[in-house]
């Protein structure tokens, strides 16, 4: 064989190593990419602990020009209120969570663990609808400091447990990620609560607008309270408790279109944070 055509038969056979040179044979099928595994998901922002480690604390986003507000709405249900679900009170707004679907408004829900439990189909719904976020605003609605409206008071030992027992609640009523976001109730907190609570890894979370919508009667005095008191970045108060705030739907279909043509834009409290942190 001359050195031409061993050149040649060399050529041809590492041709057919690679492709079946000189045949009709096809390819091998290529072989699948290993999955790649799902992105793990990104934890919501919170704030970095308070001086001694205590939790930090909330009020609002840097008032920039970027005009973002966050509705948030208190699901308020006391530990101890029960018979008065069974007599019939209604402590839920499924109006006012229509409303907000309607409208299109992102927003946080503040839920007690109580009230998860009363509600667990309203409370599974609203924690996986994407245009909410649930937070925690304890399991009995005691309060954590002495002289808070009235509430019965928690002692400084179950503080961090009630905390804990509401996000219990979210998880059996189904809720899959409620945020590490947590909301005194009655907005009354001290030093002794910020240091009780610190072990639960939650950002208190206050707010700088008061809609005054608990217990009113008067939709337009509510949502002139509103009005007049947003800036950029604000955090509205207000609550989602049908026979305590019977005027927060109507008040809502007022503030929301309102604000929009000031040229605000609706944002959940985890977007705030980011903000403030320095994150988008």
């Amino acid at each position: 064989m001359t050195a031409p055509v061993r050149r040649l038969a060399a050529v041809c056979a590492l041709a057919a190593a690679l492709a079946a040179c000189g045949t009709d044979q096809a390819p091998r099928a290529a072989r699948p990419a290993p999955a790649q595994p799902s992105p793990a998901p990104s934890r919501p922002p919170t704030l970095a602990p308070g001086p001694a480690g205590l939790t930090p604390v909330f009020s609002h986003a840097p008032r920039t020009r970027d005009r973002t507000v966050a509705l948030t709405f208190d699901a308020d249900m006391t530990a101890g209120q029960g018979a008065r679900a069974a007599a019939g009170e209604r402590f839920d707004h499924p109006e006012l969570i229509a409303a907000l679907r309607a409208l299109k408004v992102p927003a946080t829900v503040f839920m007690t663990g109580r009230w998860a439990e009363e509600y667990p189909v309203q409370a599974r719904t609203i924690g996986r609808d994407p245009l909410f976020e649930v937070a925690n605003h304890s399991y009995s609605h005691y309060a954590f400091t002495d002289d808070c409206y009235g509430l019965p008071t928690l002692p400084e030992d179950r503080m961090r447990a009630d905390v804990e027992r509401a996000y219990a609640a979210f998880r059996k009523a189904g809720v899959p990620d409620a945020r590490p976001y947590f909301r005194f109730p009655g907005g009354c907190y001290d030093r002794r609560a910020l240091r009780a609570v610190s072990g639960a890894g939650v950002t208190a979370v206050q707010w700088d607008v008061v809609s005054g919508d608990a217990f009113a009667t008067d939709a337009d005095a509510v949502a002139r309270d509103v009005l007049d008191g947003v800036k950029p970045g604000s955090v509205v108060v207000m609550h989602c408790t049908r026979t305590a705030a019977p005027a927060t739907e109507k008040a809502v279909r007022v503030i929301v279109p309102e604000l929009r043509r000031r040229g605000y834009r609706f944002v959940k409290v985890s977007e705030l944070i980011g903000a403030a942190n320095g994150r988008r």
